[in-house]
């Protein structure tokens, strides 16, 4: 009766839809743990489950009148802090064999993503050894049942999913204190937590997610600002995206892969949406590249047009650049406009606007959705191919692992044509109602400041280096609506994160990834955050630490998961997508990096494979050797390089920005810091300033010629 009862209320006020198989016969111990989004939840989870549940309430809950109402017919234990001892009763009520229900979260998210998890529930279910069955519910936010003072677009009747997942046990961690069981129980669960929320989260096409999201929150809602200043709202970006998606078709074959030379301005959101819908491939072309960069990402990955605009172009002191690229057609927008023409206009708003999911052929999740360029720090660039199922699944992982949600707003000021800013400046905001202001460039470093001050800007991304000129520039006051500022692409520097503590108060999380992930692998969360680490890998990724030979600390890290790409596209077989592959197998991503994990599975970052010398038969990492620099002259920037050397394997040059630095200045750096003497630099090199990527990281190809241009000139400054 109660579970027919409660399936009515659902229905009532739910469009539901159920995945997986809820339980039907039940063991003798067993617990129902689930995410909490309304008030809503235990009725909804009642519903499916023929058993009667017990449900574990927070008393400042059952005051509500109607939730008063319906406990009348249902058993119940009320809990909070003032009732300690309600715990006890629903351990017995376990032991008895009553199905309980529990909330880990304790109250209904006012954020939209997972909460704080309690001790207790966690404890309990490792406590008694029951069975737990876990559930996740997605959309109940939405409901008139959830909290009506957040900042969620609520519907009546809202599209609900309720993933029943497969039952499995939580043993009593073992530890020696009963503090530190505690811990421990309650991290398996906020891991359970974020695992159930990536896997519950759906991953269609881009531009069918972008539908979602444009019926999810409306039309009316403003989500996109640029420095032009336009503002675009839902409906605005969808329009401009039908329009450029029906005339770039025109131009190009379907599954062409199309470049794009655009900066970040609302237009190239419209360009690429419509681009995704119409079933072109977008190819972000590193403008910063030069002329030779440019043309080699064409002929990587086939590009016979590009499409930009005539005022990009000669603002940004490009046209004569792009003018001299070769075998590729230029389409500007100023062109494409005049072309949109009466027909296009009566489609537009008679069909395209009213029926968006028929305007064009749908995508498959696992085609081609961007073709990115590695940077080429390192070694020649290679083309990166990426499905929207992995950029959809790395919006998935970094939801799960930090909330997320419309009061948000970002500022994105790094290129599109990076990963990191496209996924995470671009398609995390936009696809989950968080608002995004666009900026054309990262190195205005008293601008982005300024932004974020008058913008109210609440999440900010960038690289260690442009986070740390940021702070040096920026008044005390300026990033005070800041909640998450999230540093990638590169190592973070102590100083940096000490530099933002200080000044503004503000912990910086630092995450790791790679273009090859789309971007993100690992991100020291809010509710995950340990000192010099990047987090814990994200949920939905294996990994695997190989290891290295002479290296008495970490391995090179293998990872695979559904965020990892297509394949690359590389010079020996252009427009050839070759899988990824590791010594680990098909699939996997040799990430090129030396790391260690910690006994709680944290990672830490001790440099690339690339990045390490031989020195007299020993391994030193090439970022200890900078870190000692940056040590003994922490003002200004250093970068090291190696150069093969007759009887040492390889001697190691840092190139310097203080040109009083000298060798038994970093001696007594490496002393203090408790390193060997071979980490520090044979030979020093001053530059009036280091080369660097427009990412912000050094370039250390141009650095390495540099130093083997160099090697036969005597020293000028050596100990």
């Amino acid at each position: 009766m109660i579970p027919l009862l409660c399936r009515l209320i659902a229905r009532t006020f739910l469009r539901i839809r159920i995945h997986g198989e809820p339980p039907r016969t039940l063991p003798e111990r067993a617990i129902l743990i689930a995410n909490h989004q309304s008030l809503l939840d235990g009725i909804l989870v009642q519903a499916f489950v023929p058993t009667t549940i017990g449900w574990v309430v927070h008393a400042q809950i059952a005051e509500r009148w109607y939730f008063r109402l319906i406990l009348r017919f249902v058993p119940h234990l009320l809990v909070d802090a003032a009732r300690p001892m309600a715990m006890k009763k629903v351990v017995e009520w376990i032991d008895g064999g009553r199905l309980v229900m529990i909330f880990p979260e304790g109250r209904v998210t006012v954020t939209g993503g997972l909460m704080k998890v309690y001790e207790g529930p966690a404890f309990l279910a490792a406590k008694t050894g029951a069975t737990v069955y876990p559930v996740f519910i997605d959309g109940a936010v939405n409901s008139i049942f959830s909290r009506l003072a957040a900042p969620f677009p609520i519907r009546w009747r809202p599209r609900v999913s309720v993933t029943f997942f497969p039952p499995r046990r939580l043993p009593m961690p073992e530890a020696r204190t009963g503090r530190q069981r505690r811990r421990l129980a309650t991290e398996r669960v906020r891991v359970l937590l974020q695992q159930m929320s990536f896997e519950a989260h759906p991953r269609p096409a881009l531009f069918e997610a972008f539908l979602n999201a444009v019926e999810l929150h409306g039309r009316s809602k403003l989500i996109l600002e640029d420095i032009q200043p336009q503002q675009y709202t839902y409906g605005k970006l969808l329009r401009g995206a039908l329009a450029l998606g029906r005339l770039v078709s025109r131009a190009t074959g379907d599954g062409e892969n199309v470049g794009v030379l655009m900066p970040n301005v609302g237009a190239t959101v419209m360009l690429l949406f419509g681009m995704l819908g119409a079933r072109r491939v977008p190819a972000m072309i590193n403008y910063t590249a030069g002329v030779e960069g440019m043309q080699s990402a064409c002929e990587l990955a086939g590009i016979r047009v590009i499409v930009t605009s005539r005022a990009f172009l000669e603002k940004a002191r490009l046209t004569e650049k792009a003018g001299q690229l070769t075998g590729v057609r230029l389409l500007c927008l100023e062109d494409l406009r005049p072309q949109f023409r009466l027909p296009d206009k009566l489609w537009l708003m008679l069909y395209a606007l009213r029926r968006p999911r028929k305007a064009f052929p749908p995508s498959r999740p696992g085609d081609p959705a961007f073709i990115l360029f590695t940077s080429g720090s390192e070694g020649k660039p290679k083309g990166v191919v990426l499905s929207h199922a992995a950029v959809m699944a790395n919006v998935a992982q970094l939801r799960s692992a930090i909330e997320f949600g419309c009061r948000d707003k970002f500022l994105a000021a790094l290129p599109l044509f990076h990963s990191f800013g496209l996924t995470g400046g671009l398609m995390l905001p936009l696809l989950s109602g968080a608002s995004t202001f666009l900026y054309p460039s990262p190195l205005h470093y008293r601008m982005i400041p300024e932004i974020a001050y008058d913008r109210d800007c609440t999440v900010l991304s960038g690289t260690g280096t442009f986070l740390g000129q940021y702070a040096r520039l920026a008044n005390s006051y300026d990033f005070r609506s800041l909640r998450y500022v999230i540093a990638g692409a590169e190592k973070l520097s102590e100083e940096v994160r000490r530099l933002w503590m200080d000044k503004f108060g503000i912990r910086l999380l630092e995450g790791y990834g790679a273009t090859e992930c789309a971007p993100a692998i690992a991100i020291a969360a809010p509710m995950a955050w340990r000192h010099g680490a990047v987090g814990r890998i994200l949920p939905g990724m294996d990994h695997f630490v190989e290891a290295v030979p002479g290296m008495e600390r970490g391995g090179l890290l293998h990872v695979r998961g559904p965020n990892v790409m297509l394949g690359y596209l590389r010079h020996d077989a252009p427009g050839v997508i070759q899988p990824p592959s590791s010594s680990h197998g098909m699939g996997w991503y040799n990430t090129g990096d030396i790391v260690e994990m910690d006994e709680d599975g944290f990672l830490h970052i001790l440099g690339r494979v690339r990045r390490f010398a031989k020195v007299a038969g020993e391994m030193v990492s090439l970022e200890v050797v900078e870190n000692i620099a940056l040590a003994a002259s922490p003002a200004r920037a250093h970068a090291a390089t190696t150069v093969s050397h007759s009887t040492r394997g390889e001697t190691i040059i840092l190139f310097t920005e203080d040109p009083a630095l000298r060798r038994e200045h970093l001696m007594r750096s490496a002393r203090h810091l408790g390193l060997p003497e071979v980490a520090v630099a044979r030979r020093l090199e001053p530059v009036p300033k280091l080369p660097r990527l427009a990412t912000g990281k050094f370039d250390y190809v141009t650095l390495k010629a540099l130093a083997e241009e160099r090697q036969e000139v005597p020293a000028t400054v050596e100990g």
